[in-house]
């Protein structure tokens, strides 16, 4: 007797469509990236780029994905030392899209406000990190208390 194949399979930790090979929000599972060292930003970056491709994202949504999710990650590591960013592949009316959460239990951020105007830097860096991800998202929520973590959450969607 011949085993039943599943409809889906999973690529990445996402349900594809044999049909189709695209994830379907509905079919969709998310994939969480333990983030602790530079190595991890690269996992995190890569595996968002597949899921992008697979909700059919083009070449450059691709890339501008896997730049805030870099971005993400990096903060986790810079101030963090350690956190998660979750991928998920989100529907609404119709359109299709990737949400990027990103969580952390470190410092907080002390002022939100400044923290998202371009060029500020507590790092010394050039201050594109939350500002560029911000812009390079359709949506961009950000939550952070002092001594107990912040969360950035980004969703893009496919026009």
């Amino acid at each position: 007797m011949r085993e039943r194949q599943p409809a889906a399979e999973s690529a990445g930790g996402f349900a594809v469509s044999r049909r189709s090979g695209r994830v379907s929000p509905d079919e969709a599972q998310e994939t969480s990236i333990a983030v602790r060292t530079d190595a991890d930003i690269v996992v995190a970056r890569q595996r968002g780029r597949e899921l992008a491709a697979s909700l059919g994202f083009g070449p450059t949504d691709q890339t501008l994905i896997a730049t805030a999710i870099s971005e993400l990650t990096r903060n986790i590591v810079l101030y963090a030392q350690r956190g998660r960013i979750v991928l998920k592949a989100i529907g609404q009316g119709g359109k299709r899209g990737i949400m990027v959460v990103a969580r952390d239990d470190g410092p907080g951020i002390p002022n939100v406000e400044q923290a998202l105007q371009s060029g500020f830097s507590t790092s010394g860096g050039l201050g594109l990190g939350l500002p560029g991800v911000r812009r390079l998202t359709d949506e961009f929520h950000i939550a952070s208390e002092v001594g107990h973590g912040t969360t950035v959450t980004v969703k893009k969607w496919n026009r």
